[in-house]
């Protein structure tokens, strides 16, 4: 065979692979229209939803966590026990005897019936009164205290070193400050003592007297005294009704001639050593104004002695208010400096718990008010 022939013999094997393959494509088109798989048909009353999944929201973050307070600060060591009076400068006893009270004042006596009584009472059967008590003597006023010879100190700001030693030998340490300046007729003298604690000062008493210069030296009109964790008391001077009243009490005392206050003992107990040093050589009496009643300070030279300050060694004379015969109560001691204008320059208060607080000037600076 030629060309030809193989070319005709591959010819009808493409023609009859043709045939076959329309013929397969006719069998399964019949197959499938008569034969097919069932369809699926939706249900005419189902709705389609549409859904979209959301992404978790992110967690909250937990709250911060409150700061932590700062450190409690250590507290400071206990304060020193004061007395039931314990002024620094002076202290709640006198030698000598106390003036009587006067009368009168809201404390005293009990209302009548039908004068504010309780009701009741007008209702209790009438009872045979007692016999009438003698109403006893008056007592006998007290002996005209001494009069004294004064010359007024000049004005003038005092600081002073604290040094407190408790009853039980706890030692304190601070300073004090007494200043008074006057002008004319009229005076003003102001207290303060403090200790320190830690890094702040406690003021342990605070004083302030106003009143009159008069023949006798201070004329107190009224004092003022604020202590540690008490209120603030009064101490009023009536000089034209001739009497002594209390802010803390009812009683009331009569005036006398020199009568002081607590602020201004020491600095009369100077216009009495200016006025004539001669003075000294007795006991020295004078009605003292506290914050409750008034008694008579005495006090009595102990001698003179030289005493160390920070302004160097300084003569003085040593006067004492000693306590009572026979117990044991507060003593007060005052050294006035000839040389230094018979200031104050140290003072010393006893207390009767056995309590020590001395004063010690470290400072004198004189004022430019006065007469």
């Amino acid at each position: 065979m030629g060309i030809a022939s193989y070319i005709a013999g591959r010819r009808r094997a493409l023609v009859l692979g043709t045939l076959i393959v329309l013929l397969h494509a006719w069998l399964f088109a019949w197959i499938g229209g008569y034969a097919g798989l069932p369809r699926t048909i939706a249900p005419p009353d189902l709705k389609m939803v549409q859904t979209r999944l959301l992404s978790e929201p992110a967690p909250t973050p937990p709250p911060d966590a409150a700061p932590l307070p700062p450190p409690k600060p250590l507290p400071p060591p206990p304060l020193p026990e004061l007395p039931p009076d314990p002024a620094p400068i002076l202290a709640d006893d006198a030698m000598g005897p106390p003036v009587e009270p006067g009368t009168g004042g809201s404390g005293e006596g009990a209302p009548a019936v039908g004068e504010g009584a309780p009701a009741i009472a007008a209702a209790t059967p009438a009872t045979p009164s007692p016999e009438p008590v003698p109403a006893p003597e008056p007592a006998p006023a007290p002996p005209e205290p001494r009069r004294y010879k004064v010359d007024m100190p000049p004005p003038a700001k005092m600081t002073m070193d604290v040094a407190r030693t408790d009853k039980d030998g706890t030692q304190w340490s601070g300073e004090a400050q007494l200043d008074w300046t006057y002008r004319d007729d009229t005076y003003h003298i102001n207290f303060e003592a403090g200790i320190r604690v830690v890094f702040t000062r406690v003021n342990l008493a605070v004083l302030s007297s106003d009143g009159a210069v008069a023949a006798t030296g201070f004329a107190p009109i009224k004092m003022t005294e604020k202590r540690r964790g008490r209120a603030l008391t009064a101490t009023h001077f009536d000089w034209g009704g001739n009497k002594i009243s209390f802010s803390a009490s009812q009683k009331s005392f009569p005036l006398a001639a020199g009568a002081q206050d607590k602020a201004s003992v020491p600095l009369q107990l100077a216009a009495i050593a200016r006025g004539d040093v001669g003075q000294l050589s007795g006991n020295i009496d004078m009605l003292v104004g506290e914050d409750r009643e008034a008694v008579v300070f005495r006090f009595i030279v102990i001698g003179q002695e030289e005493i160390d300050t920070k302004l160097g060694k300084i003569q003085t004379w040593h006067l004492a208010r000693p306590p009572k015969e026979g117990s044991y109560r507060s003593r007060l001691d005052v050294w006035l400096a000839p040389a230094h204008g018979w200031y104050p320059v140290r003072i010393r208060n006893t207390e009767a718990n056995g309590a020590v607080t001395t004063q010690t000037v470290n400072n004198i600076a004189l004022s430019d008010t006065g007469k």
